[in-house]
């Protein structure tokens, strides 16, 4: 039940990150969730995407160097202590946390949208289960954000 999630990275100068959304755009792929990290000479970008394979194609067709990567999505109620429900379930598990970011629900504005990198996924939705937090699918989290 794994979302996709593509790796791209960038050097890290000015019009690297605005090459790449251009790439996507002129794709006429739609960005659902985004998060840049820089490092000293590089930065990567994380995105979700609605069409991964067409991402995918267009980035490596422009000399992008671009992976794949298995994250989690989670619906997490937007109140106090719900982003710590789903901290705790991996904590007690002893599941290493190894990035995560987040977006509003889109049509549902009582919950975030938590994108989440575990080394095993699996593992990951195995302890979510039954747990009163909804994963999302691909497919789910473009419902979620209205298209």
């Amino acid at each position: 039940m794994s979302v996709k999630q593509i790796s791209v990275f960038l050097e890290n100068k000015a019009g690297s990150l605005q090459r790449m959304t251009g790439v996507l755009a002129e794709a006429g792929i739609d960005m659902r969730a985004l998060t840049v990290a820089e490092a000293r000479d590089f930065g990567v970008a994380r995105i979700v995407v609605d069409d991964t394979f067409k991402a995918m194609n267009a980035l490596k067709e422009a000399s992008f160097l671009a992976n794949l990567t298995p994250v989690l999505g989670v619906l997490v109620p937007d109140e106090p202590g719900g982003l710590d429900k789903l901290i705790r379930i991996f904590s007690e598990a002893q599941i290493n946390i190894e990035y995560m970011y987040a977006f509003m629900g889109g049509k549902d504005s009582k919950h975030a949208c938590m994108i989440i990198r575990v080394q095993d996924t699996e593992a990951g939705e195995q302890r979510l289960s039954g747990k009163g937090l909804r994963l999302l699918t691909q497919e789910q989290l473009a419902e979620l954000v209205g298209h």
